[in-house]
């Protein structure tokens, strides 16, 4: 098992951050500081050890807000570089500092939003920046427009990243949700960013106003096809995914896969039949092009897992892309782990499998999911 993120996040932290601010500023008191941070630390999840050690340095910092952000803001460093024994975490040390801005700077919206720009090169503003969005939306959404320019990649994702309406970990923006033309306007701009982490943001951005306005989002992707570079391509493709997945057919028709596959469906495999949890299941199929002319197939594989509740949920996983001459075929596998993991648990039970060839659903047959106990009596009650 990795190691939880939230070890590398340990008492280490808060200590850091003391000496970085007694060095701009003598009479912090580091002692009662600690004191107050660690108090049921270690308890807590990675988030919200970053929120405590925000609320501890607001009353060892003075009561003016102003004053306090200025000492945070002289006390940070450059953006911090990451070891082999960091677990790619050395930049979280300033995840403290954009919960601060977040919580208690929202009465200074000037100061505030220039420490996000200071404080996102070093660490990541996204979600800092969402208050400050929904309390004052128009002078949020001007000078986000200036940041699409800046010479520093990290400000220009900030503008796609913390704008996303359903941006993971964070709370929607609702109003956004409702009407995403503010956001698109800004996606406008960093379109052909020249940085593949600033476009990859904008492609989820996309990907997440889609969920809510899929027939807008294709409409997008059909403007910013035209005359797209291969970067741009790239990312529209990328931002389709979720609706592709979907079998949305002004996605696949833009994406070259309108045409339903005529293909034939051959060499089923599906091993073990019957695997117990923490296991793993091997799928496999081939398919044959049984068209008279060249045709593009995309092939990828739905999984209904069985539910806490009994009922089933599907989860698609791309397979293949594969140009098929007449008579030609491609065969698509993927192993799936059955393991529990923080973002998925599974339940016992029938799972059907389908393929999907250029959206289109076919049924190629199933699994059923034991628990260790069960798969055990099974065992012992052989003859």
């Amino acid at each position: 098992m990795p190691e939880p993120l939230k070890n590398y996040f340990d008492e280490r932290i808060p200590r850091t951050i003391a000496q970085q601010i007694v060095a701009v500023w003598p009479q912090f008191p580091t002692k009662a500081f600690l004191q107050d941070a660690l108090k049921g630390y270690a308890e807590l999840a990675l988030m919200d050890r970053g929120r405590k050690i925000a609320r501890t340095l607001r009353p060892h910092l003075p009561s003016a807000y102003p004053e306090a952000i200025d000492i945070l803001l002289r006390a940070s460093g450059e953006r911090p570089k990451g070891t082999s024994g960091d677990g790619g975490m050395a930049s979280f040390l300033y995840l403290p500092h954009v919960n601060f801005i977040a919580e208690f700077g929202l009465d200074h919206f000037d100061l505030s939003m220039q420490a996000l720009h200071h404080f996102t090169q070093l660490f990541t503003a996204e979600f800092s920046v969402r208050p400050y969005l929904e309390r004052y939306e128009a002078e949020a959404l001007g000078l986000l427009q200036q940041w699409t320019k800046d010479p520093n990649v990290h400000v220009r994702r900030l503008v796609s990243e913390g704008t996303r309406p359903r941006l993971p970990w964070a709370g929607r923006l609702p109003r956004f949700q409702r009407d995403p033309k503010p956001v698109l306007t800004l996606l406008e701009e960093l379109k052909d960013d020249p940085e593949l982490y600033v476009r990859r943001s904008v492609a989820n951005n996309l990907n997440d106003i889609g969920k809510d306005h899929p027939d807008l989002l294709v409409q997008v992707a059909k403007r910013w096809m035209k005359g797209a570079s291969i970067e741009r391509q790239a990312l529209v493709k990328h931002a389709l995914r979720s609706l592709v997945k979907q079998g949305h057919p002004g996605a696949l028709e833009l994406l070259g896969f309108g045409q339903s596959a005529v293909v034939a469906m051959e060499e089923v495999l599906i091993l073990p039949k019957t695997v117990t949890k923490g296991g793993k299941v091997s799928i496999a199929f081939t398919l044959r092009s049984t068209a008279d002319a060249p045709q593009r197939v995309l092939a990828d594989l739905r999984v209904h897992f069985v539910k806490a509740t009994g009922k089933t949920a599907p989860k698609v996983f791309k397979l293949k892309v594969a140009d098929l001459q007449p008579g030609e075929t491609m065969t698509c596998r993927k192993t799936i782990s059955l393991a529990d993991l923080t973002t998925r648990q599974h339940y016992t039970g029938a799972h059907s499998l389908e393929a999907l060839i250029n959206g289109a659903p076919q049924p190629i047959g199933g699994f059923v999911l034991t628990d260790a106990a069960d798969a055990s009596k099974a065992k012992g009650s052989r003859p």
